[in-house]
Protein backbone atom coordinates (compact mmCIF):
# COMPACT_ATOMS: atom_id res chain seq x y z
CA UNK A 1 0.00 0.00 0.00
CA UNK A 2 1.33 3.47 -1.06
CA UNK A 3 2.33 5.94 1.57
CA UNK A 4 0.58 9.32 2.16
CA UNK A 5 3.58 10.66 1.19
CA UNK A 6 4.05 8.64 -2.14
CA UNK A 7 0.09 9.42 -2.94
CA UNK A 8 0.64 13.21 -2.95
CA UNK A 9 3.65 13.07 -4.73
CA UNK A 10 1.72 11.38 -7.47
CA UNK A 11 -1.12 13.95 -7.22
CA UNK A 12 1.34 16.62 -7.71
CA UNK A 13 2.35 14.79 -10.92
CA UNK A 14 -0.75 13.30 -12.03
CA UNK A 15 -2.16 16.84 -11.86
CA UNK A 16 0.92 19.69 -11.92
CA UNK A 17 3.16 18.31 -14.54
CA UNK A 18 1.20 16.33 -16.67
CA UNK A 19 -2.25 18.88 -16.69
CA UNK A 20 -2.55 22.05 -18.52
CA UNK A 21 -1.62 25.56 -16.89
CA UNK A 22 -4.06 27.00 -14.58
CA UNK A 23 -4.64 30.21 -17.66
CA UNK A 24 -5.21 27.42 -20.08
CA UNK A 25 -8.22 25.77 -18.11
CA UNK A 26 -9.45 29.07 -16.74
CA UNK A 27 -10.14 30.02 -20.44
CA UNK A 28 -11.15 26.43 -21.27
CA UNK A 29 -13.66 26.72 -18.93
CA UNK A 30 -14.25 30.63 -18.56
CA UNK A 31 -13.26 31.67 -22.45
CA UNK A 32 -15.18 28.68 -24.53
CA UNK A 33 -18.18 26.84 -24.90
CA UNK A 34 -18.23 25.93 -20.88
CA UNK A 35 -20.46 28.75 -19.56
CA UNK A 36 -22.89 25.76 -17.77
CA UNK A 37 -19.31 24.39 -16.22
CA UNK A 38 -18.24 27.74 -15.12
CA UNK A 39 -21.55 28.61 -13.45
CA UNK A 40 -21.54 25.25 -11.19
CA UNK A 41 -18.41 26.83 -9.66
CA UNK A 42 -19.75 30.10 -9.42
CA UNK A 43 -23.41 29.31 -7.79
CA UNK A 44 -21.04 27.56 -4.89
CA UNK A 45 -19.12 30.67 -4.09
CA UNK A 46 -22.10 33.00 -4.21
CA UNK A 47 -24.08 30.92 -1.62
CA UNK A 48 -21.15 29.85 0.86
CA UNK A 49 -20.96 33.82 1.00
CA UNK A 50 -24.42 33.84 1.58
CA UNK A 51 -24.35 31.67 3.87
CA UNK A 52 -21.18 32.81 6.01
CA UNK A 53 -22.97 36.43 6.36
CA UNK A 54 -26.01 34.78 7.08
CA UNK A 55 -24.71 32.68 9.87
CA UNK A 56 -22.94 35.59 11.36
CA UNK A 57 -26.38 37.94 11.63
CA UNK A 58 -28.09 34.92 13.24
CA UNK A 59 -25.73 34.02 15.62
CA UNK A 60 -24.86 37.61 16.07
CA UNK A 61 -27.06 37.33 19.68
CA UNK A 62 -26.05 33.74 21.00
CA UNK A 63 -24.40 33.09 24.49
CA UNK A 64 -24.54 29.94 25.50
CA UNK A 65 -20.66 28.39 24.47
CA UNK A 66 -21.81 25.06 22.76
CA UNK A 67 -24.28 27.20 21.00
CA UNK A 68 -21.47 29.08 19.61
CA UNK A 69 -19.23 26.23 18.73
CA UNK A 70 -22.08 24.72 16.82
CA UNK A 71 -22.23 27.88 15.04
CA UNK A 72 -18.40 28.27 14.05
CA UNK A 73 -18.39 24.21 12.82
CA UNK A 74 -21.54 25.33 10.51
CA UNK A 75 -19.93 28.94 9.48
CA UNK A 76 -16.42 26.91 8.42
CA UNK A 77 -18.28 24.17 6.13
CA UNK A 78 -18.85 27.35 3.89
CA UNK A 79 -15.39 29.08 4.86
CA UNK A 80 -13.84 25.95 3.21
CA UNK A 81 -16.17 25.51 0.67
CA UNK A 82 -16.28 29.48 -0.82
CA UNK A 83 -12.14 28.82 -0.72
CA UNK A 84 -12.14 25.35 -2.54
CA UNK A 85 -14.39 26.70 -5.40
CA UNK A 86 -12.30 29.27 -5.68
CA UNK A 87 -9.51 27.42 -6.36
CA UNK A 88 -11.74 25.42 -9.36
CA UNK A 89 -12.50 28.99 -10.44
CA UNK A 90 -9.22 30.14 -10.84
CA UNK A 91 -7.85 26.87 -12.72
CA UNK A 92 -5.74 26.26 -9.67
CA UNK A 93 -7.49 23.21 -8.56
CA UNK A 94 -8.33 21.52 -12.28
CA UNK A 95 -6.44 19.28 -13.99
CA UNK A 96 -6.42 16.75 -16.96
CA UNK A 97 -5.52 13.84 -16.13
CA UNK A 98 -5.03 10.54 -19.20
CA UNK A 99 -7.48 7.90 -18.23
CA UNK A 100 -6.12 3.71 -18.07
CA UNK A 101 -6.60 1.63 -20.93
CA UNK A 102 -9.91 -0.17 -20.87
CA UNK A 103 -11.24 3.14 -19.27
CA UNK A 104 -14.42 4.53 -21.43
CA UNK A 105 -12.36 8.50 -21.77
CA UNK A 106 -9.28 6.44 -22.54
CA UNK A 107 -7.92 8.81 -25.62
CA UNK A 108 -9.85 12.04 -24.84
CA UNK A 109 -8.30 15.42 -24.83
CA UNK A 110 -9.44 18.51 -22.96
CA UNK A 111 -7.86 22.24 -23.40
CA UNK A 112 -5.25 20.33 -25.78
CA UNK A 113 -3.96 17.67 -23.38
CA UNK A 114 -4.61 13.98 -23.50
CA UNK A 115 -6.98 13.49 -21.20
CA UNK A 116 -10.24 14.42 -19.38
CA UNK A 117 -10.60 17.76 -17.05
CA UNK A 118 -10.31 16.33 -13.46
CA UNK A 119 -11.94 19.06 -10.58
CA UNK A 120 -9.61 17.26 -7.89
CA UNK A 121 -9.67 20.55 -5.80
CA UNK A 122 -13.51 19.21 -5.23
CA UNK A 123 -11.75 16.30 -2.87
CA UNK A 124 -10.36 19.15 -1.20
CA UNK A 125 -13.76 20.92 -0.30
CA UNK A 126 -14.80 17.31 1.04
CA UNK A 127 -11.60 16.77 2.98
CA UNK A 128 -11.96 20.10 5.13
CA UNK A 129 -15.30 20.40 4.91
CA UNK A 130 -17.20 16.92 5.84
CA UNK A 131 -15.64 16.89 8.82
CA UNK A 132 -17.03 19.77 10.19
CA UNK A 133 -20.65 18.85 9.04
CA UNK A 134 -20.00 15.56 11.27
CA UNK A 135 -18.92 17.74 13.98
CA UNK A 136 -22.38 19.77 13.88
CA UNK A 137 -24.05 17.01 13.59
CA UNK A 138 -22.80 14.95 16.61
CA UNK A 139 -22.84 17.82 18.68
CA UNK A 140 -26.29 18.50 17.89
CA UNK A 141 -27.04 14.37 18.55
CA UNK A 142 -25.55 14.88 21.92
CA UNK A 143 -22.76 12.65 21.02
CA UNK A 144 -18.95 12.14 22.98
CA UNK A 145 -15.87 13.69 21.05
CA UNK A 146 -14.73 10.23 20.98
CA UNK A 147 -17.54 9.20 18.12
CA UNK A 148 -17.42 12.55 16.61
CA UNK A 149 -13.65 12.13 16.19
CA UNK A 150 -14.11 8.61 14.69
CA UNK A 151 -16.40 10.01 12.41
CA UNK A 152 -14.16 12.54 11.23
CA UNK A 153 -11.33 10.36 11.11
CA UNK A 154 -12.83 8.24 8.50
CA UNK A 155 -14.26 10.89 6.37
CA UNK A 156 -10.59 12.21 5.91
CA UNK A 157 -10.02 8.76 4.59
CA UNK A 158 -12.98 8.55 2.77
CA UNK A 159 -11.94 11.67 0.47
CA UNK A 160 -8.61 10.64 0.46
CA UNK A 161 -8.75 7.41 -0.99
CA UNK A 162 -11.65 9.25 -3.24
CA UNK A 163 -8.80 11.31 -4.77
CA UNK A 164 -6.64 8.61 -5.28
CA UNK A 165 -9.50 6.99 -7.36
CA UNK A 166 -9.56 10.10 -9.48
CA UNK A 167 -5.70 10.08 -9.80
CA UNK A 168 -4.98 6.95 -10.57
CA UNK A 169 -3.72 6.51 -14.41
CA UNK A 170 -1.66 3.00 -14.31
CA UNK A 171 -4.33 0.70 -13.95
CA UNK A 172 -8.48 0.52 -14.30
CA UNK A 173 -8.63 -2.02 -11.91
CA UNK A 174 -6.74 -0.25 -9.57
CA UNK A 175 -8.84 3.25 -9.92
CA UNK A 176 -12.40 0.98 -9.15
CA UNK A 177 -10.37 -0.40 -6.24
CA UNK A 178 -9.74 2.85 -4.37
CA UNK A 179 -13.20 3.97 -5.04
CA UNK A 180 -14.48 0.73 -3.05
CA UNK A 181 -12.68 1.08 -0.26
CA UNK A 182 -13.54 4.98 -0.50
CA UNK A 183 -17.48 3.41 -0.01
CA UNK A 184 -16.45 1.35 2.76
CA UNK A 185 -15.48 4.09 4.55
CA UNK A 186 -18.40 6.04 3.31
CA UNK A 187 -20.64 3.35 4.50
CA UNK A 188 -19.17 3.51 7.89
CA UNK A 189 -19.90 7.18 8.59
CA UNK A 190 -23.66 6.22 7.11
CA UNK A 191 -24.15 3.92 9.46
CA UNK A 192 -22.79 5.84 12.76
CA UNK A 193 -25.25 8.67 12.24
CA UNK A 194 -28.04 6.60 11.45
CA UNK A 195 -27.52 3.90 14.30
CA UNK A 196 -25.57 5.74 16.65
CA UNK A 197 -26.22 9.92 16.51
CA UNK A 198 -29.90 8.77 15.95
CA UNK A 199 -30.00 6.94 19.43
CA UNK A 200 -28.13 9.40 20.73
CA UNK A 201 -30.48 12.60 19.51
CA UNK A 202 -33.62 11.07 20.86
CA UNK A 203 -31.64 10.63 24.44
CA UNK A 204 -31.07 13.92 23.92
CA UNK A 205 -34.03 15.69 23.23
CA UNK A 206 -33.03 16.72 19.07
CA UNK A 207 -34.33 13.94 17.19
CA UNK A 208 -37.16 15.79 15.47
CA UNK A 209 -34.00 18.52 13.67
CA UNK A 210 -31.46 15.64 13.76
CA UNK A 211 -34.00 13.59 11.77
CA UNK A 212 -34.47 16.20 9.20
CA UNK A 213 -30.27 16.72 9.49
CA UNK A 214 -29.47 13.16 8.61
CA UNK A 215 -32.00 12.78 5.82
CA UNK A 216 -30.43 15.80 4.28
CA UNK A 217 -27.16 14.45 4.72
CA UNK A 218 -27.16 11.17 3.97
CA UNK A 219 -29.13 11.22 0.97
CA UNK A 220 -27.72 14.01 -0.66
CA UNK A 221 -24.14 11.75 0.00
CA UNK A 222 -25.33 8.86 -1.30
CA UNK A 223 -25.40 11.10 -4.22
CA UNK A 224 -22.16 11.60 -4.52
CA UNK A 225 -20.28 7.75 -5.12
CA UNK A 226 -23.21 7.47 -7.83
CA UNK A 227 -22.33 10.70 -9.75
CA UNK A 228 -18.46 9.48 -9.57
CA UNK A 229 -19.65 5.76 -11.20
CA UNK A 230 -22.06 7.53 -14.00
CA UNK A 231 -19.37 10.14 -14.36
CA UNK A 232 -16.52 10.88 -16.60
CA UNK A 233 -13.99 9.64 -14.08
CA UNK A 234 -16.31 6.47 -13.80
CA UNK A 235 -18.48 4.76 -16.88
CA UNK A 236 -18.42 7.91 -18.36
CA UNK A 237 -22.27 8.16 -18.98
CA UNK A 238 -22.29 11.71 -17.93
CA UNK A 239 -20.17 14.44 -19.26
CA UNK A 240 -17.95 17.08 -17.13
CA UNK A 241 -20.35 19.48 -17.11
CA UNK A 242 -23.25 17.14 -15.68
CA UNK A 243 -21.39 15.70 -13.40
CA UNK A 244 -19.94 18.97 -12.17
CA UNK A 245 -23.32 20.78 -11.56
CA UNK A 246 -24.30 17.16 -9.66
CA UNK A 247 -22.01 18.03 -7.67
CA UNK A 248 -22.90 21.27 -6.92
CA UNK A 249 -25.98 20.79 -6.09
CA UNK A 250 -25.56 17.89 -3.56
CA UNK A 251 -23.26 20.48 -1.99
CA UNK A 252 -25.98 22.91 -1.97
CA UNK A 253 -28.08 20.32 -0.14
CA UNK A 254 -25.53 18.95 2.01
CA UNK A 255 -23.94 22.34 3.11
CA UNK A 256 -25.76 24.98 3.16
CA UNK A 257 -29.50 23.95 3.17
CA UNK A 258 -28.46 21.36 6.22
CA UNK A 259 -26.58 24.99 7.91
CA UNK A 260 -29.82 26.89 7.58
CA UNK A 261 -32.25 24.18 8.79
CA UNK A 262 -29.56 23.38 12.11
CA UNK A 263 -28.81 27.80 12.22
CA UNK A 264 -32.27 28.36 12.75
CA UNK A 265 -33.19 25.68 15.12
CA UNK A 266 -29.55 26.86 17.60
CA UNK A 267 -31.06 30.50 17.30
CA UNK A 268 -33.20 29.92 19.95
CA UNK A 269 -30.45 27.79 22.36
CA UNK A 270 -33.01 25.36 23.17
CA UNK A 271 -31.85 23.41 26.27
CA UNK A 272 -31.59 20.38 24.11
CA UNK A 273 -28.58 22.38 22.57
CA UNK A 274 -26.84 24.37 25.22
CA UNK A 275 -24.28 23.20 27.00
CA UNK A 276 -23.97 25.88 30.43
CA UNK A 277 -21.64 28.59 31.46
CA UNK A 278 -18.85 25.42 32.55
CA UNK A 279 -18.60 24.35 28.76
CA UNK A 280 -15.67 24.00 27.73
CA UNK A 281 -13.77 25.33 30.28
CA UNK A 282 -11.61 22.71 32.17
CA UNK A 283 -12.62 24.12 36.19
CA UNK A 284 -16.25 23.66 37.06
CA UNK A 285 -17.63 27.07 37.63
CA UNK A 286 -15.34 29.13 35.37
CA UNK A 287 -17.32 31.10 32.96
CA UNK A 288 -14.92 30.95 29.43
CA UNK A 289 -15.80 34.76 29.23
CA UNK A 290 -13.08 34.59 32.03
CA UNK A 291 -10.08 33.51 30.14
Amino acid sequence: MQSVHDLGFRAQRAVLQNGAADRELFEYVFGGDNTLLALSFVLNIALAGITILAIAYLGRHLTDPRSKAIATALMLISIVSISSYTGLTSGLTLGVVEMPPGHPAAGATTAGQDGVLTMWGRYLTWTFSTPFILIALGMIAGSDWTKILTACAFTITMCVTGLAAALTTSSLVLRWWWFVLSTIFFLVIVSIILVDWTAEASATGTADLFRTLKLLTVVGWFGYPILWALGVEGFAVLDVTVTSWGYSILDVITKYVVTFVAMLYIVDEPDAITGGADYGTSMPGLDPGDD
